[in-house]
Parts: structure tokens; C-alpha cells; sequence
């Protein structure tokens, strides 16, 4: 039996899920590795800790299955997030810079102030000015430790956590990246699908740490002997982890859009080969369409989703677990007039305040915790829905339906909730791991496990359709409540 092996390098842990022609996990495990945070603001991980989390889930996982019968491996991973190391002893250089880590955002505001060059790295890239994407992170990095020198003499490799994924697992043979990971570099031009020379030039990095650009399906190199993982098993599929999740969706087509609920909420439309410059607080990006092919999509990121019911479980010890929120909220009828805007580290698309704060406003003496848990979960299908009606303006494109993943979509309260707001039907899959899934797809794409996509979506079953059940003068007298509550909340 043929299995495909998924590998999902995320932010807080990494799971690595291995798949049947179906699309079925047949095995799983998962391993956390620590979070560091040398200062306010910054988020730093140890690569080495990134890698040995990919290596114990590796080995949990082929405990349970032939090793022989792994076909092909697929990577997917967290964005945005900077690693620089030795070429060759691929010891790290530094630890990496994580996609949340806020210490260039002055650098930003140096460069946005620059005459023209926000309009450049917006046609060339599709991104703002940020701190969020890897190139002032590469280059803080580059300026300290004599590592500008060590790049120079091209004694450096920098990549996204995917290329460090692949750099391991193939012993230092495969120094590579997919497009939708370069995509979130801002350093790369989206129409040549190319690193862009004169970006490189403004942020001083060499094109000699670069990982080479490929689409996402296809060789991107073979494994070395893994633990229990075998000698020359192709890694053929590589996608950053939204676009993973899209593809996971079977969100091949133009007009496909998904929604991940997790730490924080990211919405991609797929736009297929027209790329939508938006005049909305999006993202243009690169995703992966049909059998894997490049395509365009918009992308919304709100930053804050199910941390703030994390939130109220660990700082306000009114919830026990995440799980229980759902009960709470159904327990009440409405919020009785409360707002939670969890704008804790600023507000993401399509505000793009970084200097906002999180507010409560509607409080009264009849407020209890069901009603703050309950306005924490319609917080996350108001910033979708504040995220979807930029889309819409942007791209011109109605949706019929908005496929949702990760693991705030369990939540049938919020489910239901999301489609009563939006007015059209909210699909779960029935596993929301569709990242990993996504990865997978790709990987067996990329060695004819699947002969194209029109295979993989006739795997999708076991759906769950929630269908709007409100009102919609009830619907648009809440998202009226929700924007003010914003409003209150906004700096600029």
C-alpha cells in the first residue's frame, strides 16, 4: 500500500500526517516545540528545536505504518518566518525570526517613507510594507554577527521554515523553495514568479542565499535516511500553509474561498491567472490552482481569532478549556449588547492598525461570561465577514459558499454563526486538518500518485453544510454593532 507523508511545520508545533489514495489519515502525531521572546515585541525559535519536532512526529508516525510504503513527502509550514544557516555544516546562523515578531516594524516605517518604494514593492511583491514578511527580517539578521560577510561569500543559505524542512530531510542536497512561500518574502515578483534583483539590492540581501523557486508540485529533491524514514523518497510537494489549506479545500477553481480558524483567521480567494490588486487592505499572493498550477489569490489576515478564547482561558480563568466556549455561548441568546474587539497586537486586513488595542464595549451588570465567550466567537465571524466584503469590492466575485478549516471551525456555535452573518452557506470538511491534507495533494500530484485534481476532489465526502439561519435585518443590525464597536478601537 502506497501512503503519502504530509509534514506541517507550524508555529507552536509541528504534525505530520500520513494520507491514503482516499485522503484518509491513516496516522498522525504531533510535537510542540518553545516559543522565545527575548523582548516585547519579539518572537524568536531555535531551528534546531523546529527540526527535532519534525523528526520525532517523522518517526511516531512510521511506527504505525510501513516506512516502505511512503510514496512521497509533502512540506507545508508556517510563512513569513526568517532562517539563515551555514551551507556547510547547516548549523544554524541565528535563531529564526518568527512571522509575529514586531522588531523591524521601525524599519518599516523608514522604508514606507520613502518616495515611491511602497508602490514598487507593491506592484513588484502584491504585499505592504510589514513586518509580518521575511525581507527586513533577513535583513536585521544579515547586519549582525559578521553574517553580511558570511553571505557575501556565499557561506549563508536563508529560507522560510519549508526550505529548512527540506534542507534537513534531504541532508543539504536541496536548497529550495515553492512559489507560495517566496510570494510572502516580499523579495519576489509575482508576475515574473522570480526573485526581483532591485528589492534585493534596497534590502542588502545576496541572491546567493536564495532558495531556488519552483511550483509547488513537482521534485524538489529525495530524502535522505531519516530515523525510520527511508533513503530517496521524493519530496514532491511543498505550498506555505494557507495556500496548503486551500488546496486541501479542493479550492482549485476561481471563486473558491476558505477560511482558516486558528491562533489567528486567514481567508484566501482564488482569483485564478487574474491577479487583483486590492484597494481593500488585502493581499495579493500566489496560490496553487488546478493540478498544482500557480494561480493568484487575495488574502485577508486577522491576526487575532482563537487566541482570544485563549485569552479568556488562561489570563481571565473563565473558561476550563477552548471546548467549553461552545455550550457557553449557545447558553445565551445573544451577547445582550457586548462587543470583544481582540485587537491585542493590532488589527490585521482590512484595517491594517497596528497601534489599535483590544476593547469590551456594551457592558452592563447583566453581562456575564457567556456573554463575553459567546462575543469572542462572533468577533471571528465579524472580521470574516469585514474580510469577505473587501473581497467582494476588490475582486468582484461572489461566493457561494465558504469552505472552513482549522481548529476554531470544530466549533458548531461559531458555524452557525458564521453563516447566519454572511448570509450563505459555511462547508466544514470532515477532518479540518486540511493543511497537512493540502501538503499531501501536492506531494502525490508531483509523482502521479493522483493523476490531477479532478481525482482528489472526487475524495472529498463527509461534509457538514451550516446554513444561514438569521434574520437579515437581525444580521445587519449585529455587523452594524460590530463596526462601530471597530471604530472605537482605531488609531488612524
Amino acid at each position: 500500500m502506497d501512503l503519502i507523508l504530509a509534514v506541517d511545520q507550524g508555529t507552536t508545533g509541528t504534525r505530520s500526517i500520513v494520507y491514503d489514495r482516499r485522503g484518509r489519515a491513516v496516522a498522525s502525531a504531533y510535537a510542540e516545540f518553545p516559543q522565545r521572546f527575548p523582548k516585547p515585541g519579539w518572537v524568536e525559535h531555535d531551528p534546531e528545536d523546529i527540526w527535532q519536532s519534525v523528526y520525532r512526529t517523522i518517526q511516531r508516525v512510521l511506527e504505525r505504518v510501513p516506512p516502505a510504503s511512503i510514496a512521497a513527502v509533502g512540506v507545508t509550514n508556517q510563512r513569513e518566518s526568517a532562517f539563515l544557516w551555514d551551507r556547510a555544516t547547516g548549523r544554524p546562523a541565528a535563531r529564526a525570526i518568527v512571522w509575529q515578531c514586531r522588531r523591524t516594524a521601525p524599519r518599516c516605517r523608514e522604508l514606507a517613507a520613502t518616495p515611491g518604494l511602497s508602490d514598487l514593492i507593491r506592484a513588484r511583491t502584491g504585499l505592504p510594507i510589514d513586518a509580518y514578511f521575511s525581507a527586513t527580517k533577513v535583513e536585521w539578521l544579515l547586519a549582525r554577527g559578521g553574517l553580511r560577510r558570511r553571505a557575501a561569500a556565499g557561506r549563508l543559505c536563508f529560507g522560510t521554515a519549508d526550505s529548512w524542512v527540506l534542507w534537513k530531510i534531504t541532508g543539504g542536497r536541496s536548497h529550495a523553495t515553492d512559489y507560495t512561500n517566496a510570494s510572502r518574502t516580499m523579495l519576489f515578483d509575482i508576475g515574473e514568479l522570480a526573485w526581483d534583483r532591485e528589492l534585493l539590492e534596497v534590502f542588502g540581501i545576496p541572491p546567493s542565499v536564495l532558495p531556488e523557486a519552483r511550483p509547488s508540485t513537482g521534485l524538489f529533491g529525495r530524502t535522505v535516511r531519516v530515523g525510520r524514514l527511508p533513503a530517496g523518497v521524493p519530496v514532491a510537494g511543498m505550498a506555505g500553509d494557507q495556500q496548503a489549506a486551500l488546496f486541501g479545500q479542493s479550492g482549485f477553481a476561481p471563486g473558491a474561498i476558505k477560511n482558516t480558524y486558528g491562533t489567528g483567521c486567514f481567508l484566501l480567494l482564488n482569483t485564478g491567472r487574474r491577479r487583483v490588486e486590492s484597494r481593500h487592505g488585502l493581499i495579493t499572493t500566489v496560490a496553487c490552482g488546478r493540478d498544482g498550477r500557480p494561480a493568484y489569490a487575495l488574502e485577508g489576515a486577522i491576526f487575532i481569532a482563537g487566541a482570544a478564547v485563549q485569552w479568556l482561558r488562561d489570563q481571565l480563568g473563565i473558561l476550563e478549556t477552548s471546548a467549553e466556549s461552545e455550550a457557553l455561548a449557545a447558553a445565551v441568546p445573544d451577547t445582550a449588547g457586548v462587543y470583544f474587539v481582540p485587537a491585542f497586537v493590532g488589527l490585521g486586513a482590512p484595517y491594517w492598525d497596528p497601534d489599535a488595542r483590544g476593547a469590551v464595549v456594551g457592558l452592563t451588570r447583566g453581562a456575564d461570561r457567556r456573554h463575553l465567550v459567546r462575543a469572542a466567537l462572533e468577533a471571528m465571524a465579524y472580521s470574516t465577514k469585514d474580510v469577505l466584503a473587501a473581497m467582494r469590492l476588490d475582486a468582484r466575485l461572489r461566493p457561494r459558499e465558504l469552505r472552513v478549516d482549522g481548529g476554531a471551525a470544530a466549533n458548531n456555535f461559531l458555524c452557525r454563526f458564521q453563516a447566519g452573518i454572511l448570509g450563505f452557506p459555511v462547508v466544514r470538511p470532515r477532518t479540518v486538518e486540511t493543511t497537512a491534507l493540502g501538503a499531501a495533494y501536492l506531494a502525490g500530484l508531483g509523482i502521479g500518485y493522483w493523476t490531477g485534481t479532478a481525482e482528489i476532489e472526487r475524495t472529498r465526502s463527509g461534509d457538514r453544510t451550516f446554513l444561514p439561519g438569521m434574520a437579515r435585518p437581525r444580521a445587519r443590525r449585529l455587523y452594524a454593532g460590530w463596526q462601530a464597536a471597530v471604530a472605537r478601537t482605531l488609531t488612524r
